[in-house]
């Protein structure tokens, strides 16, 4: 049998562009659950838009309980799906990534609200834990039950179906400690779900894309690297392993 040809590198140009054009991101700025912080929102939009893929931010309502801001957003995952996005990506961060979290981690019976991967930056991932108080107290309450707090972590809600993670965050960050994303890590990696991990050795909470903050700038490429891994795939990764990619140094 004669062998086919290799494919053109404009073929496989023009397939990575439709496959990016059936791709829309959603930009969810942190800010305690009580502002958009703004060097999170736009600039984020403009640095996806930057690299070919439709994006938009997303301003989720504040000063609400649980669970408004996650169904305001499986709203604006339907209206994008609606518009023509066949596979949708979040990229959140602190109390924003926390939402992007739980809207890719969380059931829904709705295939139209369903997410493909995300992107965190210095999330929330726990509601267990004493850490970041304010955003715990906004979202559910002073007095939130145990099973509230829990049904609202996302370690607590990985299972081997959930989409892909790219999480990074910094080891001095003192408002959300990097254990919130090492405790989201270990839930994806005991659950076999495609993850990449970067914890850098410096920068403060809250650094967007992290333009002067040190070696905590190569985010953006790393994660243009993983979200063009995400575009090619053609379908959610069947694969049982996982990666852990340590960017602390010495």
């Amino acid at each position: 049998m004669r062998s086919q040809p290799e494919p053109t590198r404009s073929r496989r140009a023009d397939v990575g562009a439709a496959r990016a054009a059936a791709i829309h991101m959603i930009v969810l700025p942190g800010g305690a659950y009580a502002a958009h912080s703004a060097h999170e929102a736009e600039p984020i939009a403009g640095w996806l838009g930057g690299l070919g893929i439709s994006a938009s931010v997303f301003r989720y309502p504040l000063h609400a309980r649980h669970p408004e801001p996650l169904l305001a957003l499986r709203a604006e995952i339907r209206r994008r799906r609606e518009q023509g996005a066949e596979r949708i990506g979040l990229i959140g961060f602190s109390a924003g990534g926390h939402l992007a979290g739980h809207a890719a981690l969380a059931p829904t019976a709705d295939p139209r609200e369903s997410v493909q991967f995300a992107v965190l930056g210095y999330a929330i991932t726990s509601m267990e834990t004493e850490t970041y108080r304010p955003s715990r107290i906004i979202l559910l309450g002073e007095d939130a039950s145990p099973d509230l707090r829990r049904e609202t972590s996302l370690d607590k809600l990985v299972t081997a179906q959930s989409p892909p993670f790219f999480l990074w965050h910094t080891a001095e960050d003192i408002y959300v400690p990097p254990e919130h994303t090492y405790c989201l890590a270990a839930a994806l990696a005991a659950h076999d779900v495609p993850h990449t991990v970067h914890v850098f050795a410096h920068g403060p909470h809250s650094l967007g894309l992290a333009r002067g903050a040190g070696d905590a700038v190569a985010w953006t490429t790393l994660a243009a690297s993983w979200i063009a891994e995400q575009i090619d795939a053609p379908a959610r990764s069947t694969t049982t392993s996982h990666r852990w990619r340590q960017g602390q140094t010495p």
